[in-house]
């Protein structure tokens, strides 16, 4: 059986981890939130997660700076990152990019947040399914 894939969810604002948590758990996921981006870190270097899902727009450390500290650290430098925004414009996508992110979602796109997550989290198991239903 295989174990239900975790997510990390870092975003200072109560109100959308609050939303989007029982989301991620209705889709399967275990979830673990943190606040801020410094609890992030602390959280990834504690334990192995599957994807980390962050708010962009958050004070003392930003999503774009977490994720760069992310990708320089040896032991997470794989880790792949959702960023998670209000505002998802062409500038803040590239932006993403450079800074790492997988993949960049609006903050009310839930099916698009739930897509993303799978397609990051499919792992062997499920590109040998879709290659399968390809077939």
């Amino acid at each position: 059986s295989q174990h239900s894939q975790s997510v990390l969810l870092v975003d200072d604002s109560a109100f959308f981890r609050n939303m989007l948590a029982p989301v991620l758990k209705a889709a399967g996921y275990r979830v673990r939130t943190a606040p801020t981006a410094q609890e992030g870190l602390a959280a990834l270097r504690a334990q192995s997660f599957d994807v980390v899902l962050t708010d962009i727009e958050m004070p003392d450390m930003n999503g774009f700076e977490f994720a760069e500290v992310i990708r320089s650290d040896t032991n997470l430098g794989a880790m792949p990152i959702i960023g998670l925004s209000a505002l998802v414009s062409p500038a803040a996508i590239e932006r993403g990019r450079q800074a790492g992110f997988h993949d960049y979602v609006a903050k009310f796109d839930r099916p698009g947040l739930i897509a993303a997550l799978k397609e990051q989290t499919a792992g062997a198991a499920g590109a040998s399914e879709l290659n399968r239903a390809a077939a």
